[in-house]
C-alpha cells in the first residue's frame, strides 16, 4: 500500500517527542507538512524530520493541504479543544488527539457531534493500551473470559503515584525562544464554581490514562461508586458487577515510575508494570500466574515481548486504523465516557451535582 500521508498541528514538546518522531521514522506513513504558531520551532522540526512544507496555524494546513492528506495528528492543550476542534474535525479526515477529548464533558459531546457530522473517525491516544504488556494481557483475559479454565473477572486494581513520567524523553526535544502566542482557554460549565472545574480538569490532567485503562481490562462499562475524600482511591462497579480501584496519589517518588495493574480472577491474575509514558523502547512488564487446582499444577510465566514502546506502538495502530484495519484504540465516544467517569468522581469527592450545560467558545 502507498505511505499514508499525514499532516501534523502542534509541534511542541509532546508533539515532538510523543508522537511526530513515531510517525516520521516509519515507513508506512509520509508527514507531508506541519503546522506550528512559533515560526522558527517549526522550521526546526521540519527540517529534523524532513516535512516538507510548514504552516503558521491549523486554517492555512487545511486550505493548503486538505486534498494531499490521509490523516491528521493535533495535538494541542486538551483545555483548547473546543476552539480548535471544530475546524480540524470538519476536514472529514482520520484524526488523532491526545488525551483527555476535552476540558469538559459538555465540550466533549459538543465536539463528538462535530466529528460525526464530519464523518471522519477520531481517535483519543491512550497509548497505555498500545503497550505490548496491555496488548498480551488483553489477549489473555479474552482467553480466560472465553475457556472459564480459571474462573470469573473479580477484581481489577491500578496503581499510578506521581513519579518521573517523562524518564528523559525530552532529551532530544527542539526549543525556540519565542513566545506561544496566547489564546483563551475553553470555558468552565455554567454553574460549575472555579474551585471545582480546577479539580476536574486536574483530574483528567492526570488519571484520565487510568480511568480509561480500567475500561479497558474490564471490557465493560462502570461507574463511580466510592470516592475516598482524601482523593486517594475511586471505587467503581463494572456492568457486570466487577469490582475496580484506582489508586491515586498515595505515595509519590522523585526518580522512579511505579504504574501498575493487578487482574483477578477466581483461580488465576495477572499483573502489569508500566513503564514511564516516555520511555523509549521499553514495553511493560506482564506477569501471569494460574492455580486451577484439581491435581494441576500451579502456574506463573513472564513472557518476553518485544523491545518497543506504547507510543511507537500507538503511531502503527492510528495507521492501521485509518487503513481500516484492527486497532486498540480509543475512539471519541469511549473518550467520552471517561469524563463522565470524571465528572462522578467530582461530584461524590465534592457532594454535588455539576452542571450539565456550556457551549463551545466561537
Amino acid at each position: 500500500m502507498p505511505p499514508l500521508r499525514v499532516g501534523f498541528i502542534g509541534v511542541g514538546s509532546m508533539g515532538q517527542v510523543a508522537h511526530l518522531r513515531n510517525y516520521a521514522l516509519r515507513d508506512d506513513c509520509r508527514v507531508m507538512a506541519l503546522a506550528e504558531l512559533r515560526p522558527h520551532l517549526a522550521e526546526l522540526v521540519a527540517q529534523r524530520y524532513g516535512v516538507p512544507r510548514v504552516y503558521r496555524d491549523h486554517r492555512e494546513l487545511l486550505q493548503r493541504e486538505r486534498q494531499n492528506l490521509d490523516a491528521l495528528v493535533c495535538i494541542q492543550p486538551f483545555t483548547h479543544h473546543g476552539s480548535i476542534l471544530p475546524e480540524v474535525l470538519a476536514a472529514g479526515l482520520p484524526v488523532l488527539t491526545e488525551k483527555p477529548m476535552a476540558g469538559s464533558v459538555e465540550v466533549g459531546e459538543q465536539l463528538l457531534t462535530h466529528a460525526r457530522a464530519a464523518g471522519g473517525p477520531w481517535y483519543v491516544a491512550y497509548h497505555k493500551r498500545s503497550d505490548p504488556a496491555v496488548l498480551w494481557a488483553r489477549r489473555q483475559i479474552g482467553i480466560w473470559k472465553t475457556s472459564g479454565q480459571v474462573g470469573g473477572l473479580r477484581y481489577v486494581r491500578i496503581v499510578m503515584p506521581p513519579g518521573d513520567w517523562i524518564a528523559s524523553g525530552f532529551t532530544a526535544l527542539l526549543r525556540s525562544d519565542e513566545a506561544c502566542p496566547a489564546s483563551p482557554a475553553d470555558p468552565a460549565p455554567s454553574g460549575m464554581s472555579s474551585e471545582h472545574f480546577q479539580a476536574f480538569t486536574k483530574f483528567v490532567n492526570f488519571y484520565i490514562h487510568q480511568v480509561n485503562l480500567l475500561r479497558h481490562l474490564l471490557d465493560e462499562p462502570y461507574t463511580v461508586s466510592w470516592v475516598d475524600p482524601a482523593g486517594v482511591l475511586l471505587v467503581g462497579h463494572s456492568r457486570s458487577g466487577v469490582t475496580g480501584v484506582i489508586e491515586m496519589g498515595a505515595y509519590r517518588t522523585s526518580r522512579a515510575w511505579q504504574e501498575s495493574a493487578l487482574i483477578c480472577f477466581e483461580k488465576g491474575w495477572i499483573r502489569l508494570e508500566l513503564p514511564a509514558p516516555l520511555s523509549i523502547n521499553r514495553p511493560g512488564r506482564v506477569v501471569v500466574y494460574q492455580d486451577c487446582a484439581g491435581g494441576s499444577e500451579p502456574q506463573q510465566i513472564e513472557p518476553q515481548l518485544p523491545w518497543v514502546d506504547a507510543m511507537h506502538q500507538q503511531a502503527a495502530h492510528f495507521v492501521q486504523a485509518v487503513r481500516g484495519e484492527t486497532t486498540p484504540l480509543a475512539t471519541a465516544a469511549e473518550a467520552l465516557e471517561d469524563l463522565k467517569i470524571a465528572r462522578q468522581w467530582l461530584e461524590l469527592r465534592s457532594g454535588a451535582p455539576q452542571s450539565r450545560c456550556v457551549g463551545i467558545r466561537k
